[in-house]
C-alpha cells in the first residue's frame, strides 16, 4: 500500500511554502516561493493576488511531483494563511483591489475613531482588537476614501478565500480566518450584525462560514491538470498561520504557551472556550471546534535587532564571516559581554508601532537611561532585552485574563540564539523549552488536515514527534537584575501614550510636507 502523504500549504505575507509530511512527521518534499510586498504609499502594504495564486500552484505542483515520483499518494492538502488580509471582487469575480495585508496602516484614523465610539464592544463580541490590521477598520477606510470600489464590490474576502475560489469556484471562509476579521461573533460563530453595519457591508458580500476541518472536493478541471491531482483530492479549509503555529510548536494543551520571535513576535496559548480580555489586550481566534487560541502579537522582534545592526554596525554585512559566524552572532557576542539589565539602559522597541498589549500604532522606539558610560554594546543588549520585556508584557496580559501557564515553548529565528533563549527564561522567570522546528504553520496545517481526514485520531502524536532537547532554567542572579528593570519598562510603555500620539502627529505632518514638496518638484 502506498504511503499516505498530506501537504501543508502556508500562504504567508512574503512567500508561500508547501511541505509534504507522512504520519511520522517526516518531510518528503519542501518548496518555497517568494513574492513582493507593494507599498504605493508609506502606510500601505499590499500583495498582488495573481502573484500569490501563481506561488500557490507552483509550490504545490512541485511538491506533488516529488511525492508522486517517490511512489507515495497525496491524501490531502491543508491550508494555512496569514490573517487580516482583505481584497474586493466584482460580480464577475474580477479583482478590484490588491490584497491589503495585516501590516497595512492606512486605517489608523478609522481605528482610533472606532475605539472612541463603541469599538470595545465589538472587540468583546469578536475577539479581534481594534487596530489598523483588522479588516473591519480597512473596510471603514474603503467606505470613506474609495466609495467607487465599495459600489462595485460583490465580495470582500481574504487572500486564502481568493485562492480557494480560483481552485474550487466557491466562496468559503474557515472560522479561524473569519475570527480574525473583527466581523465574526465568537459565541454564535456567525457574522456579527453590529460589526457589519460599522464596516458598511452586507452579509452576502462575505463568504460562507465553515469549520476549520471542512473538506473541499471537486477541483476545477484546469486547476487539477496544473497540479496533476485527481479532481476529488480533498483540500481542508484549515486555519490561520498563527493558531496553526501552536500545533507546530506542540503547544496544544491549555497552559502550554507558544512564544515565537521572527521579524515580529507572538505569545499564544490554547483554551477550550472563547475568551476575551476586559482591557482589550489580547486576541481570540478559533483553531477548531472547542479549541481557541488567545494571545498577542508584537510588531517588533528580529526587525529591531536588524535595525540596531544596520544603524550602529553598517560595516557588517548580513553574510557570514570567514569562520562561518553570522554578523548577528557577532552582535550577540557583544551583547553577552554586558550584564543583564544593560547597566540601566532600557529600550522600548516600538519602531513599527505596537500591537499587543497596547494596540497603538503611534508608539515609537525609545532609549531610556542613556548616559556617557553606555556604548554600542549596551545598546545592542538593551534592544534584545526590550523585545523580551515586550513579550513578557503580553504574558502578563494573558495571566491577568485568566491563563495559568504550565510550560513555555519558544521558537522562531531567535531560538537559534542561546543568549536570547536564556534571556527569555530570566525575564519570564520560567523554564523555556525549545521544540525542534517543523515549519510551524505548514506542519499545523498538515496535522489538522490529517485529523479532518481521520488519518490520525487526535493531536497526541504531535507531542511525540516534536522533540524538545533544549531547555533553559532561570539564573537567579539574572532574575534579580531584571526584577529591578521590568516594572520601569512597563510604567514607561504605559505612561507615554499621549507623548507618542503627539510625536506621531508631528512625524505625519513632516511626511505629508515632504510628499507635497516632492509632487511639486
Amino acid at each position: 500500500m502506498s504511503k499516505q502523504i498530506v501537504i501543508g500549504l502556508d500562504i504567508g505575507t512574503t512567500s508561500t511554502k508547501s511541505l509534504a509530511y507522512d504520519t511520522e512527521g517526516e518531510i518528503w518534499a519542501e518548496v518555497e516561493r517568494e513574492y513582493p510586498l507593494y507599498s504605493p504609499d508609506p502606510a500601505w502594504k499590499e500583495q498582488d493576488p495573481e502573484e500569490i495564486l501563481e506561488a500557490v500552484e507552483k509550490t504545490l505542483a512541485s511538491v506533488i511531483n516529488t511525492v508522486q515520483n517517490k511512489g507515495a499518494v497525496v491524501a490531502g492538502v491543508g491550508f494555512s494563511a496569514a490573517m487580516h488580509s482583505l481584497l474586493a471582487l466584482d460580480g464577475e469575480g474580477k479583482i478590484l483591489t490588491n490584497a491589503v495585508t495585516w501590516a497595512d496602516q492606512r486605517s489608523v484614523k478609522e481605528a482610533e475613531e472606532l475605539k472612541e465610539s463603541g469599538g470595545h464592544d465589538i472587540y468583546l463580541r469578536t475577539g479581534t482588537p481594534i487596530h489598523p490590521m483588522s479588516p473591519l477598520t480597512k473596510l471603514m477606510w474603503f467606505q470613506k476614501y474609495q466609495p467607487d470600489v465599495c459600489e462595485k464590490a460583490a465580495k470582500w474576502i481574504s487572500i486564502k478565500e481568493y485562492i480557494i475560489y480560483q481552485l474550487f469556484d466557491r466562496f468559503i471562509v474557515d472560522h479561524s480566518i473569519a475570527s480574525a476579521t473583527g466581523l465574526f461573533e465568537l459565541q454564535t460563530k456567525q457574522w456579527d450584525e453590529g460589526a457589519l453595519r460599522t464596516a458598511g457591508i452586507r452579509e452576502d458580500q462575505l463568504s460562507e462560514l465553515v469549520p476549520t476541518t471542512y473538506i473541499l472536493r471537486g477541483l476545477q478541471e484546469s486547476a487539477a491538470a496544473r497540479l496533476n491531482l485527481p479532481k476529488e483530492t480533498p483540500f481542508i479549509a484549515g486555519a490561520s498561520d498563527g493558531v496553526l503555529a501552536n500545533i507546530g510548536a506542540g503547544a496544544i494543551e491549555p497552559g502550554q504557551v507558544a512564544c515565537s520571535i521572527g521579524t515580529s513576535g507572538a505569545i499564544r496559548t490554547v483554551v477550550n472556550e472563547p475568551a476575551v480580555d476586559p482591557k482589550g489586550r489580547i486576541f481570540c481566534y478559533e483553531l477548531m471546534e472547542n479549541q481557541w487560541v488567545i494571545g498577542g502579537p508584537i510588531n517588533n522582534g528580529g526587525i529591531a535587532f536588524r535595525w540596531i545592526k544596520d544603524q550602529l554596525f553598517p560595516e557588517q554585512k548580513d553574510e557570514a564571516d570567514g569562520k562561518g559566524n553570522s554578523r548577528y552572532e557577532e552582535l550577540t557576542a557583544r551583547a553577552e559581554k554586558i550584564k543583564p539589565g544593560a547597566d540601566g539602559l532600557l529600550f522600548l522597541p516600538y519602531l513599527m508601532g505596537e500591537r499587543a498589549p497596547f494596540w497603538d500604532s503611534d508608539t515609537k522606539g525609545v532609549f531610556f537611561g542613556l548616559t556617557l558610560s553606555h556604548g554600542r554594546d549596551h545598546m545592542v543588549r538593551s534592544v534584545l532585552e526590550g523585545v523580551m520585556y515586550q513579550m513578557y508584557s503580553v504574558v502578563i496580559a494573558l495571566i491577568e485574563a485568566g491563563v495559568k501557564p504550565t510550560e513555555y515553548r519558544a521558537g522562531g529565528g531567535f531560538a537559534r540564539s542561546e543568549l536570547w533563549r536564556q534571556m527569555m527564561a530570566d525575564i519570564f522567570e520560567e523554564e523555556i523549552v525549545i521544540p525542534e522546528s517543523h515549519q510551524g504553520s505548514c506542519f499545523g496545517a498538515a496535522w489538522l488536515a490529517m485529523k479532518s481526514l481521520n488519518i490520525i485520531q487526535d493531536f497526541s502524536s504531535v507531542q511525540e514527534i516534536i522533540k524538545t532537547n533544549i531547555r533553559h532554567q532561570p539564573i537567579e542572579e539574572n532574575v534579580t537584575a531584571y526584577r529591578d528593570i521590568k516594572p520601569i519598562f512597563l510604567r514607561l510603555a504605559r505612561g507615554l501614550h499621549s507623548e507618542f500620539q503627539a510625536i506621531a502627529e508631528v512625524q505625519r505632518k513632516h511626511a505629508a510636507g515632504e510628499r507635497t514638496l516632492s509632487s511639486t518638484d
